[in-house]
């Protein structure tokens, strides 16, 4: 901008004001009163309109300025009043504004932008001051994987849940880390990373928070259908000598029948072969049972269900097998009217299966007791429970109860926990184990 004009009158009134000055002194050296009393006046004038000049100046400048340290923006000063040199001083704080305005709306729509795909993301992340614990930015799955609300420093969070607390905040977590942390009662699996960043004099901590439970039911999925394909190879292996056996019996009984002077049977080899066949085709019948059961869980015949209705027919089924066990069942509906859209066969199965292991874990008991409670939380989901007083599960066990054939018991096929798992998950649901040896179970169907 040029201040030349601006700079050439404040020079030419200094100027004056120094000769007013100068012709003042001769005034006095002359001693003429009149002389003294205008020069007076002239120096008090050009002098008041020199600083007047330079305030107004001043005043603007303090203005712009006030205006930056408020970060507003916004101000729009007037090019079209006052002198000349001020209108010029209006234009270049007008265009300082403009560009700042504009860097700032492109920052804002970065920012929007970025934001944006942090919270489509389904990996948690938040960062915060490490001093006093303020939040700086979180997203919607970070809240979501521990079940919290907004929060806007961490504190609320040790206050809430002190173990999430300091295994997450607390800890540091340099390479990723896979943990279990316990959310609403159920353990989940997260891989967690985190780093520490300076900005200024602040130094704030960022954390990146994955469930990775999802992620492994997905791969667990994928293991059943090449674990059938691999089931299904095997059993038409085991099938080809038994129909080779029989057909060579089969030509030996044809001989026979055919020439039956010429030809000796020995009827203990028939009867062995026979018997040979009888064996292996009973357990290969027993084999396919087990595992077609697996292959047809695929797809659901969905249908509205009431839970009473559901608990009515359980109970017809189950209530006389276990009276003559002297095994009490109950079934609770804490809240009524509870209706699921479900396939009934499936979730009837997932039932029987779950009350048939509590009746194994509580027979021993002195008095068995199996309770089947339907209820609904207060962010709307449905849960149906299966306590039993039991023995309880192992520890060391509990991680492996539903592998695909893992079994704890001498005739267990290691499949029924796994079927479960595998209905509810195609329920989008999800069956949750809490365990306490010499207590009892209970298994959660969390719709």
């Amino acid at each position: 901008m040029n201040y030349n004009g601006y700079i050439l009158r404040l020079v030419l009134r200094i100027l004056l004001l120094v000769a007013l000055i100068n012709g003042l002194i001769y005034a006095i050296y002359i001693e003429k009163s009149i002389y003294i009393f205008v020069a007076c006046f002239l120096i008090l004038y050009v002098g008041y309109n020199c600083y007047a000049f330079i305030k107004r100046r001043f005043i603007v400048m303090d203005d712009f300025f006030e205006a930056v340290k408020y970060r507003d923006f916004s101000r729009w000063f007037p090019e079209d009043r006052g002198p000349k040199d001020i209108r010029k001083l209006y234009t270049g704080f007008n265009e300082v504004n403009r560009t700042i305005k504009d860097i700032n709306s492109k920052n804002e729509a970065q920012y929007v932008y970025l934001q944006k795909i942090l919270e489509m993301v389904d990996i948690g992340i938040i960062a915060f001051n490490l001093e006093n614990g303020d939040v700086l930015w979180s997203n919607d799955s970070f809240r979501e994987t521990l079940d919290f609300p907004s929060f806007k420093n961490i504190r609320f969070v040790e206050k809430r849940a002190p173990e999430i607390y300091n295994v997450i905040f607390d800890s540091y977590h340099r390479e990723p880390d896979s943990i279990s942390i316990a959310v609403q009662n159920e353990k989940i699996k997260v891989l967690i990373s985190d780093t520490v960043f300076q900005v200024e004099e602040d130094a704030f901590k960022l954390i990146v928070l994955q469930n990775i439970d999802n992620t492994l039911n997905k791969n667990e999925s994928e293991a059943w259908k090449k674990l059938l394909s691999v089931m299904t190879h095997e059993i038409m292996n085991s099938i080809a000598p038994i129909s080779s056996l029989a057909e060579t019996l089969q030509s030996h009984l044809q001989l026979a029948i055919d020439n039956p002077k010429e030809t000796s049977l020995d009827l203990e080899d028939v009867h062995a072969g026979v018997k040979t066949i009888k064996n292996r085709s009973e357990g290969l019948l027993k084999f396919a049972k087990t595992y077609r059961s697996l292959s047809k869980v695929t797809h659901l015949n969905l249908e509205k269900r009431r839970v009473a209705d559901l608990f009515e027919v359980i109970k017809l089924l189950m209530q006389p097998s276990l009276d003559v066990k002297n095994i009490t069942i109950n079934f609770e509906l804490k809240t009524p009217k509870l209706e699921l859209d479900i396939d009934n066969h499936l979730i009837e199965q997932v039932l029987i299966n779950l009350i048939l292991n509590a009746v194994d874990a509580c027979k021993n008991e002195r008095e068995p007791l199996i309770r089947v409670i339907a209820e609904q939380t207060p962010n709307r989901t449905i849960v149906i429970k299966v306590y039993d007083n039991g023995t309880g599960i192992p520890p060391e066990i509990m991680e492996n109860i539903f592998i695909p054939f893992f079994t704890s018991k001498t005739t267990g096929s290691g499949i029924g926990l796994s079927l479960c798992k595998q209905i509810m998950l195609l329920h989008k649901g999800k069956i949750i184990v809490n365990s306490k040896e010499g207590e009892g179970t209970v298994f959660s169907l969390v719709f």
